[in-house]
Protein backbone atom coordinates (compact mmCIF):
# COMPACT_ATOMS: atom_id res chain seq x y z
CA UNK A 1 0.00 0.00 0.00
CA UNK A 2 1.85 3.11 -1.17
CA UNK A 3 1.90 6.02 1.27
CA UNK A 4 3.53 9.32 0.62
CA UNK A 5 3.31 13.03 0.09
CA UNK A 6 2.86 15.21 -2.96
CA UNK A 7 3.45 18.94 -3.10
CA UNK A 8 1.01 20.84 -5.31
CA UNK A 9 1.91 24.17 -6.87
CA UNK A 10 0.65 26.51 -9.56
CA UNK A 11 2.06 25.06 -12.81
CA UNK A 12 2.57 28.55 -14.25
CA UNK A 13 4.25 30.57 -11.49
CA UNK A 14 5.12 27.69 -9.09
CA UNK A 15 3.30 29.25 -6.13
CA UNK A 16 2.94 26.53 -3.45
CA UNK A 17 -0.71 25.54 -3.05
CA UNK A 18 -0.89 22.52 -0.76
CA UNK A 19 0.68 19.30 0.47
CA UNK A 20 -1.26 16.10 -0.18
CA UNK A 21 -0.62 13.19 2.21
CA UNK A 22 -1.95 10.05 0.56
CA UNK A 23 -2.29 6.31 0.66
CA UNK A 24 -3.71 4.08 -2.06
CA UNK A 25 -4.06 0.42 -2.93
CA UNK A 26 -5.74 -1.98 -5.36
CA UNK A 27 -8.51 -4.03 -3.82
CA UNK A 28 -11.02 -6.71 -4.77
CA UNK A 29 -13.32 -4.12 -6.35
CA UNK A 30 -10.69 -1.98 -8.10
CA UNK A 31 -8.56 0.79 -6.54
CA UNK A 32 -8.96 3.28 -3.68
CA UNK A 33 -7.11 6.50 -2.89
CA UNK A 34 -7.50 8.60 0.23
CA UNK A 35 -5.63 11.77 1.14
CA UNK A 36 -5.70 14.85 3.31
CA UNK A 37 -4.47 18.22 2.16
CA UNK A 38 -2.73 20.92 4.18
CA UNK A 39 -1.81 24.48 3.25
CA UNK A 40 1.88 25.47 3.08
CA UNK A 41 1.36 26.83 6.62
CA UNK A 42 0.16 23.41 7.79
CA UNK A 43 -3.56 24.14 8.14
CA UNK A 44 -6.24 21.67 7.03
CA UNK A 45 -7.11 22.33 3.39
CA UNK A 46 -9.34 19.46 2.29
CA UNK A 47 -9.48 15.76 1.53
CA UNK A 48 -9.94 13.24 -1.30
CA UNK A 49 -11.58 9.82 -1.16
CA UNK A 50 -11.83 8.10 -4.54
CA UNK A 51 -12.79 4.49 -5.26
CA UNK A 52 -12.70 2.92 -8.71
CA UNK A 53 -14.22 -0.33 -9.92
CA UNK A 54 -12.15 -2.92 -11.80
CA UNK A 55 -12.82 -1.10 -15.10
CA UNK A 56 -11.53 2.21 -13.72
CA UNK A 57 -14.93 3.87 -13.32
CA UNK A 58 -15.50 6.07 -10.25
CA UNK A 59 -17.89 4.19 -7.99
CA UNK A 60 -17.46 6.70 -5.16
CA UNK A 61 -15.89 10.15 -4.93
CA UNK A 62 -15.91 12.47 -1.94
CA UNK A 63 -14.01 15.74 -2.14
CA UNK A 64 -13.68 18.47 0.48
CA UNK A 65 -12.09 21.88 -0.15
CA UNK A 66 -12.58 25.23 1.58
CA UNK A 67 -15.68 23.84 3.35
CA UNK A 68 -17.24 22.87 0.01
CA UNK A 69 -18.08 19.22 -0.57
CA UNK A 70 -18.74 17.09 -3.64
CA UNK A 71 -19.98 13.51 -3.66
CA UNK A 72 -20.11 11.76 -7.01
CA UNK A 73 -20.13 8.49 -8.91
CA UNK A 74 -20.46 7.06 -12.40
CA UNK A 75 -24.24 7.01 -12.87
CA UNK A 76 -25.73 7.87 -16.30
CA UNK A 77 -22.35 9.32 -17.23
CA UNK A 78 -21.17 10.96 -14.02
CA UNK A 79 -23.48 12.39 -11.36
CA UNK A 80 -22.59 14.54 -8.36
CA UNK A 81 -24.00 16.57 -5.48
CA UNK A 82 -22.16 19.76 -4.48
CA UNK A 83 -22.82 21.26 -1.06
CA UNK A 84 -21.91 24.82 -0.02
CA UNK A 85 -20.00 25.67 3.21
CA UNK A 86 -23.21 26.39 5.14
CA UNK A 87 -24.54 22.92 4.38
CA UNK A 88 -27.91 24.43 3.51
CA UNK A 89 -27.75 24.46 -0.27
CA UNK A 90 -26.94 21.38 -2.34
CA UNK A 91 -27.00 21.26 -6.12
CA UNK A 92 -27.10 18.12 -8.23
CA UNK A 93 -25.29 17.76 -11.53
CA UNK A 94 -24.95 15.21 -14.30
CA UNK A 95 -22.84 15.08 -17.43
CA UNK A 96 -22.29 12.63 -20.27
CA UNK A 97 -18.68 12.13 -19.24
CA UNK A 98 -16.44 9.17 -18.45
CA UNK A 99 -15.04 10.23 -15.07
CA UNK A 100 -13.94 13.12 -12.84
CA UNK A 101 -10.72 15.08 -12.71
CA UNK A 102 -9.20 17.76 -10.50
CA UNK A 103 -5.97 18.94 -8.91
CA UNK A 104 -5.29 15.72 -6.97
CA UNK A 105 -2.80 13.28 -8.53
CA UNK A 106 -5.42 10.59 -7.86
CA UNK A 107 -7.36 11.72 -10.92
CA UNK A 108 -4.38 11.20 -13.24
CA UNK A 109 -3.98 7.62 -12.04
CA UNK A 110 -7.74 7.11 -12.30
CA UNK A 111 -7.78 8.26 -15.92
CA UNK A 112 -5.01 5.83 -16.84
CA UNK A 113 -6.94 3.00 -15.15
CA UNK A 114 -10.00 3.92 -17.19
CA UNK A 115 -8.24 4.17 -20.55
CA UNK A 116 -5.82 1.19 -20.23
CA UNK A 117 -3.62 2.51 -23.03
CA UNK A 118 -0.82 0.60 -24.70
CA UNK A 119 2.34 2.29 -26.02
CA UNK A 120 1.57 3.69 -29.46
CA UNK A 121 1.37 6.93 -31.36
CA UNK A 122 -2.41 7.06 -31.28
CA UNK A 123 -4.33 9.15 -28.78
CA UNK A 124 -7.62 8.35 -27.04
CA UNK A 125 -10.22 11.03 -26.37
CA UNK A 126 -11.90 11.24 -22.97
CA UNK A 127 -14.51 13.59 -21.51
CA UNK A 128 -14.11 14.46 -17.84
CA UNK A 129 -15.87 16.63 -15.27
CA UNK A 130 -13.20 18.83 -13.66
CA UNK A 131 -13.87 19.91 -10.07
CA UNK A 132 -11.80 23.07 -9.81
CA UNK A 133 -10.38 24.69 -6.70
CA UNK A 134 -11.05 26.50 -4.50
CA UNK A 135 -14.83 25.86 -4.50
CA UNK A 136 -15.02 22.56 -6.45
CA UNK A 137 -16.90 24.19 -9.33
CA UNK A 138 -17.69 21.56 -11.98
CA UNK A 139 -16.91 22.03 -15.67
CA UNK A 140 -16.73 19.53 -18.51
CA UNK A 141 -13.39 19.17 -20.28
CA UNK A 142 -12.28 17.10 -23.27
CA UNK A 143 -8.77 15.67 -23.34
CA UNK A 144 -6.80 13.23 -25.42
CA UNK A 145 -4.31 10.84 -23.84
CA UNK A 146 -1.50 8.93 -25.53
CA UNK A 147 0.95 6.51 -23.91
CA UNK A 148 4.24 7.54 -25.50
CA UNK A 149 6.44 4.94 -23.88
CA UNK A 150 7.06 2.51 -21.05
CA UNK A 151 10.47 2.08 -19.41
CA UNK A 152 11.73 -0.23 -16.66
CA UNK A 153 14.10 1.34 -14.13
CA UNK A 154 16.21 -0.73 -11.72
CA UNK A 155 15.53 -0.06 -8.02
CA UNK A 156 16.40 -1.74 -4.70
CA UNK A 157 12.96 -3.36 -4.76
CA UNK A 158 13.21 -4.66 -8.32
CA UNK A 159 12.34 -3.06 -11.66
CA UNK A 160 10.03 -0.05 -11.61
CA UNK A 161 7.95 0.42 -14.76
CA UNK A 162 7.30 4.07 -15.62
CA UNK A 163 4.70 5.13 -18.18
CA UNK A 164 5.02 8.45 -20.02
CA UNK A 165 1.72 9.97 -21.15
CA UNK A 166 1.05 12.97 -23.34
CA UNK A 167 -2.14 14.79 -22.35
CA UNK A 168 -3.74 17.34 -24.68
CA UNK A 169 -6.49 19.77 -23.72
CA UNK A 170 -8.72 19.69 -26.80
CA UNK A 171 -10.19 23.17 -26.23
CA UNK A 172 -6.80 24.94 -26.19
CA UNK A 173 -4.40 22.43 -27.76
CA UNK A 174 -2.12 22.77 -24.71
CA UNK A 175 -0.04 19.64 -24.12
CA UNK A 176 1.81 18.32 -21.11
CA UNK A 177 3.56 15.15 -20.02
CA UNK A 178 2.67 12.91 -17.07
CA UNK A 179 4.92 10.17 -15.66
CA UNK A 180 3.21 7.42 -13.65
CA UNK A 181 4.52 4.24 -12.03
CA UNK A 182 1.72 1.88 -11.01
CA UNK A 183 -0.60 4.01 -8.89
CA UNK A 184 1.86 6.80 -8.07
CA UNK A 185 2.39 9.98 -10.10
CA UNK A 186 6.13 10.62 -10.38
CA UNK A 187 5.89 13.94 -12.22
CA UNK A 188 3.19 16.13 -13.76
CA UNK A 189 2.54 19.86 -14.12
CA UNK A 190 1.89 21.31 -10.67
CA UNK A 191 2.68 18.01 -8.92
CA UNK A 192 5.89 16.86 -7.23
CA UNK A 193 6.28 13.52 -5.43
CA UNK A 194 8.14 14.52 -2.25
CA UNK A 195 8.04 11.31 -0.24
CA UNK A 196 7.11 7.66 -0.84
CA UNK A 197 7.25 5.10 1.98
CA UNK A 198 6.64 1.97 -0.11
CA UNK A 199 6.81 1.07 -3.81
CA UNK A 200 3.87 1.76 -6.14
CA UNK A 201 1.28 -0.96 -6.56
CA UNK A 202 1.57 -3.15 -9.66
CA UNK A 203 -1.69 -3.57 -11.53
CA UNK A 204 -2.36 -6.90 -13.27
Amino acid sequence: MPRGRYSLHDPHDHTPLAEEHFQCAPGPSGWRYVSRLTTPAGDHHGSVDLALDELGRPIRLELHAASWQVRGAAVDGVTWVRTDPTGIHATEGNARAHAFTGTSPAFLVATTRLLRLTPSGSATRVRLVALTDPVLAPRTVDQSWALLGREAHATDNGPLTVDEYQVTALDTGEQHTVHIAGDVVLAAPGIELEDLESPPSVFP
